[in-house]
């Protein structure tokens, strides 16, 4: 039987928890993100702590229940230790994590202290998640690629402070929509991905106005086809038109989900779009 309060269990379930975050950022889950991230900064704080003294985990308040148990003296009834908050102000105690607000309101957010916003405060705790595990596992003397496993690219651009902030953003949200890709489409046939395809590949040119609006008999906004910065699979591109409505320049890629809004995050994924005066003459020619 596998002990919970060993440092494997530890390791392996904020490895788990970790890697759930990751995918609920990029599904844009960000309450489910801030739980399973609270969750693996948790378990590897213990990991951290059971790998220098099983007794650092121990709660102080209460019976000596769980001293005798971790001394091996004899087994818990109940299995108690401190939180990821007492379990992080340790940590700092002993030099191995610095102090740090945004990891603060990562486990505020994770015990439901702290109430985000339309998920905008725990959206941009990806990096927190990031460089905390890489402060822990550098303690451990664990290697990142065996923490984040596919997920490890993602991580270290997280905190790749080399790169601008959306530019960062941008190639974080091509990477989790890849391996959401990869999620839906492992094991299936090529020619399932194909058919997919098939509607977008049969538009009538790569870029072109998207109709006649109805009440102004003006053409609409400018549409185009574009291989995903992703998954390589064909997206739409629909660029801003007042006349249609559409508030923004808008990406969307309907098989691995990717999306991306503006001129910033377009150039940054490296998509190309026609200038204000092709855009003129492509509503002409329609």
């Amino acid at each position: 039987m596998v002990d919970p309060l060993a440092y494997e269990s530890f390791l392996e379930g904020a490895k788990k928890a970790a890697h759930k975050a990751m995918d609920d950022h990029g599904r844009r889950e960000y309450d489910e993100f801030a739980l399973h991230a609270g969750v693996a900064v948790e378990r590897l704080a213990k990991a951290a702590l059971v790998s220098k003294n099983p007794i650092y985990i121990v709660e102080m308040r209460g019976s000596a229940e769980m001293l005798f148990h971790l001394g091996g003296h004899r087994a818990a009834s109940k299995v108690r230790t401190i939180g990821a908050g007492e379990a992080i102000s340790r940590l700092r105690v002993l030099g191995v994590l610095s102090v740090d607000r945004q990891l603060d309101l990562l486990i505020d957010l994770r015990n439901g202290v702290a109430h985000s916003t339309g998920g905008e405060e725990a959206k941009s705790l990806l990096a927190t998640l990031a460089r905390t595990v890489g402060a822990l596992q550098e303690d451990l003397g664990e290697p990142l690629q065996s923490f984040w496993g596919r997920w490890i690219d993602t991580a270290r651009i997280a905190v790749d402070h080399q790169r601008e902030r959306v530019e960062r953003e941008v190639e974080v949200r091509i990477r989790q929509a890849l391996h959401r890709f990869e999620d839906r489409f492992a094991g299936l046939p090529k020619d399932v991905i194909e058919q997919a395809q098939v509607p977008l590949k049969g538009l009538r040119r790569e870029w072109f106005a998207s109709g006649i609006h109805k009440e102004t008999g003006e053409p609409g906004g400018i549409v185009g086809r574009v291989p995903c910065p992703a998954c390589t699979s064909i997206g739409l591109v629909m660029l801003e038109s007042v006349d249609e409505g559409i508030a923004a320049d808008i990406y969307q890629c309907g098989l691995c989900g990717l999306t991306l809004e503006g001129p910033e995050e377009f150039e940054a994924a490296r998509i190309c779009v026609p200038d204000d005066r092709a855009r003129l003459e492509l509503r002409r020619l329609t």
